[in-house]
This record gives C-alpha cells, structure tokens and sequence, in this order.
C-alpha cells in the first residue's frame, strides 16, 4: 500500500487510527492543524487554500499515490442561537468549512488521483473514510446547528462518492459516532450535564476513541468492496437507524 493520508491525526479519534494503522505496517501521511512532528503535515483546514496544500504534500511524501483518505479533521464549537448575527454566520462558516468543504476538497483530489491511476495497469483502487457524527442523522444541541449540518452533509458526499465511483474501483465509507471520550467532546459533555447526559445512551457510556478508529481501519483496509456506500453507526444505542 502506498500511503493513508488521515487528516485531525494529532489527538482524539485521529490519533488513535494512526496508532492502529501504523501497527498494521501502513504508511501514514499524518495532518494537524501545526505539525508536532516530522510524519505530520501542519494546515489550517480554515483556510480554503490548505487542503489543496495538503494534498499536494501528502502526495509527495507518499511518492506519488496514496491509497486511502481519512476525512477525521473536525470543529466541535457551540454557537449559541442568540449571538449577534456576524458571530452566528462566523461560527457556522468556520465548522462547515473545517468539517465539510475542507473533506469535499480532499475526497475530490482523492477521486481525481484515483480515475487517472485506473487507467493505468496494476490499480486496486482507493478508498475514502468520512468520521461523520450521529448528528448527522439525528441532529444536535440548539447551539450546534452548524455542526450537524456539516456532518449531514459529510454523509449525503460519501453516499454520492459510492454510488458514482465503484464502477472505477473507489470506495467510499462513513463512520457515525456518538459521544465520544476525546478533548473535542469533552466541553460539550460537561455542559449538558456530564453523567446526566449518559442516561440517553442504552450503553451506559461513551464509547473510546479506540473503539471508533476499529471500525475506521476497518473500512480503510479489510471491508469488502462490497460494503461501499456503508454507513457504520457507534452510539452506543442512542440512536437506532
């Protein structure tokens, strides 16, 4: 395999499928916002210019062809429905841009990259992995339309990518987690009442940032081409499709 490009790999879910993926001997071109290392390329996926940046670099440390794309990087920032009008928009631009554009803009460089290598000998085909979010399904707090609007979205993309691009041999699957035990979250559990909140999840608690990037690597490197399209939910019963 020549290279997994998963982009918000510094912390949280990120990190934990980088761990996983590099203990299966896979080349990992990592990304975070600052590089706090040399296997990490540092974007600000806030600027519309980074993501192309960080294909580009991705694709040059990788010699050329990356495999699989992990769409992980995220914004998770209450925005209160009574700001005043210019923060209310600001807020909703930023988390659409991070947790929505930036994914469009990579996932598009991916399948570009793909068709142009299919039609060369030897093409196994690539595989893109969305980190979504159960409020992509069910919605979220009054304070975070913004974030389940971009996760909605991030799914209606992956189901698009499946459906037009298997014929040529790309992938594409999303992952759905609910509350999640990462720094991202861990505000927003304290602010809707901590242990509180668990008794609307049947599991009885969160689940770990180990127990989601299970099923991202999965998908990045054992699914069967024929789950494309698949939607895999961790929620731990809080929301049954």
């Amino acid at each position: 395999m020549a290279g997994i490009l998963v982009t918000g790999s510094s912390r949280g879910i990120g990190a934990a499928i980088r761990e996983q993926l590099e203990s299966r001997n896979v080349r990992v071109i990592g990304h975070g916002t600052i590089a706090h290392d040399e296997q990490t390329i540092g974007a600000n996926l806030a600027d519309p210019a980074a993501p192309a940046l960080l294909w580009n670099e991705a694709l040059d440390r990788a010699g050329g062809e990356i495999d699989v794309l992990v769409n992980n990087a995220g914004l998770f920032e209450a925005s209160a429905l009574d700001r005043s009008d210019i923060e209310w928009l600001d807020a909703w631009e930023d988390t659409l841009r991070i947790n929505l554009s930036a994914a469009a803009q990579l996932s598009r460089f991916a399948v570009l990259h793909w068709l142009e290598r299919g039609a060369r000998a030897g093409f196994k085909g690539g595989r893109i992995v969305h980190i979504a979010s159960r409020a992509g399904h069910r919605g979220d707090s009054p304070a975070h339309w913004h974030y389940a609007a971009a996760k909605g979205g991030m799914l209606a993309m992956h189901k698009t990518i499946a459906r037009q691009y298997a014929a040529q041999g790309i992938s594409s699957f999303a992952v759905t987690p609910g509350f999640t035990d990462t720094a991202m979250a861990g505000d927003y559990l304290a602010s809707r009442g901590g242990p509180d909140l668990l008794a609307d999840i049947p599991l009885g608690r969160v689940a770990e940032p180990e127990e989601i990037a299970n099923i991202a690597v999965y998908c990045a490197l054992d699914a069967p081409e024929s789950m494309t399209g698949a939607t895999i939910d961790a929620n731990g019963a809080s929301y049954v499709r």
